[in-house]
């Protein structure tokens, strides 16, 4: 996977697998909201840190709690795609990611969504995002 990041978006493009597909070759619906996790990933990658490292290093998870995905054109097998991530909503205890999935052969957008996500300890608790954390999303975001 390849990786670009800009200051409003991070980009990652790769090859629809075949596991991915249905007997006809279209991608499966479920694999897009994989597909924007491997997004919000390397959003953080791009931004200086790993995921993992809030987990081990704090004791806290970045937990989904809402999730969308409005479905504009198939993606199918061997496609190369593109999957842009960026950071719409950054609060004390909650950030919100936008995707938007393209097919590069014809820059067609195949879907758009969004997920929406608590921070919380080991026991489940909801915690605040801290600030070494905050430092690292972009401060033109809306932050509450």
């Amino acid at each position: 996977m390849d990786m670009e990041f800009s200051k409003d978006w991070v980009s990652t493009t790769f090859r629809v697998r075949y596991a991915e597909t249905d007997q006809m070759g279209v991608a499966y619906y479920a694999n897009y909201l994989v597909w924007f996790e491997i997004g919000r990933s390397e959003f953080c990658r791009g931004r200086g840190f790993e995921y993992r490292d809030m987990e081990r290093d704090d004791g806290l998870c970045i937990i989904v709690a809402e999730a969308s995905c409005r479905y504009k054109s198939s993606a199918h097998y061997d496609d190369e795609i593109e999957v842009r991530t960026c950071l719409r909503e950054v609060r004390k205890r909650v950030l919100v990611f936008g995707y938007e999935v393209y097919r590069l052969q014809d820059h067609r957008l195949l879907a758009e969504g969004e997920t929406t996500h608590v921070i919380v300890d080991r026991e489940g608790h909801p915690r605040a995002l801290p600030e070494k954390y905050r430092e690292f999303f972009a401060t033109d975001v809306k932050a509450g």
